[in-house]
């Protein structure tokens, strides 16, 4: 009996026209008050710039546009698609319904029979999203499945607080999975702690048509750097031992693109160099969800990802969860 594994047919990335760097966002705070330098920003986070969605772009229209890109890549269209799978924090909606999933749907064109739904993990969306797009055509339920990264965070972002309105932006990354009597996804791992929820979240609740509480996202930054290094490397090992590989046989890390101190501390602890890691933190800051698809999507436009390679996927977000997942390119 031959075995399935959903395979990587194309890869897409979409970041908003509006790019600001450091300088342009230090001159933007210093109108409301609020004091920070490029120095600042790149020491404690290696951003330079970060992309943010015009007042009409909807998180939506940003997944479309990364789509439309990995289907060109895949050789296919919305019509092939059996399932669409989006990962995000900010979806078009209040209350995430209908799901950011099914307006894009709708706006690609995918016909009805197609299936939709959204997955809320923060920054380890991507990777959630991808194993369950995988156990479903492994099972043969799914064929072809449009796995989605797609975010708006500069809307929830409070830019009286330095600490986190520099870290972040917006953007939308994506893959075409497709069913393959070849390797693809060797393996995958998910863990969460929700006892950890509240060193990065936004606490507000809606309320009668109100907002009860802050709707800005909240960050214990010490916190969650030391969580996310411990489980980063934690979630690794397990991942490469469930795909038999060791480390030294990964070609491409392609991790979450939050802060490049914590993946380079994941490397290190991996034993890999940072030539073999995928960075584009520098270019658009940390996109939640979007940041493994950018950066996947980044590599193989590149050309520094090959067909054949072993990559590894990871990434940690708020809930408290994370992810990894062992690609065969």
């Amino acid at each position: 009996m031959t075995s399935t594994y959903s395979r990587v047919a194309g890869t897409g990335g979409y970041l908003p026209e509006l790019r600001l760097t450091n300088q342009d966002l230090v001159e933007r705070l210093a109108k409301i008050g609020v004091e920070t330098s490029d120095e600042w920003i790149v020491t404690r986070s290696g951003i330079s710039a970060r992309h943010f969605a015009a007042d009409n772009e909807l998180t939506s229209d940003l997944a479309v546009k990364a789509a439309q890109q990995a289907l060109e890549m895949a050789g296919c269209t919305s019509e092939d698609l059996d399932l669409i799978i989006l990962a995000t924090s900010t979806p078009d909606h209040l209350g995430g319904f209908p799901s950011t999933a099914c307006v894009v749907q709708d706006k690609l064109g995918a016909h009805t029979h197609c299936a939709a739904f959204d997955v809320q993990a923060v920054c380890a969306g991507f990777t959630y999203a991808l194993a369950i797009a995988d156990a479903f055509i492994r099972t043969g339920t799914y064929k072809k499945v449009l796995v989605l990264g797609a975010e708006t965070f500069s809307r929830i972002l409070d830019f009286q607080d330095r600490t986190t309105s520099v870290l972040f932006g917006d953007g939308a990354g994506a893959v075409v999975l497709e069913a393959s009597s070849e390797s693809g996804i060797l393996a995958t791992a998910l863990h969460a702690d929700g006892s950890q929820r509240d060193i990065l979240c936004v606490p507000g609740r809606a309320k009668q048509g109100g907002v009860e509480g802050s709707a800005y996202l909240t960050m214990d930054g010490p916190a969650v750097f030391k969580l996310a290094v411990k489980v980063l490397e934690q979630v690794a090992h397990e991942v490469l031992e469930k795909a038999n590989l060791k480390p030294e046989q990964i070609d491409w890390l392609v991790p979450h693109q939050a802060n490049i101190r914590i993946m380079e501390s994941t490397a290190r602890k991996m034993g890999m160099s940072m030539d073999k890691v995928i960075v584009t933190v520098h270019e658009h800051g940390n996109t939640s969800a979007a940041s493994i698809p950018l950066a996947l999507d980044a590599g193989v436009r590149s050309g520094q990802i090959q067909r054949g390679q072993h990559l590894l996927l990871e990434g940690v977000g708020g809930g408290f969860a994370w992810g990894a997942a062992i690609i065969k390119y």
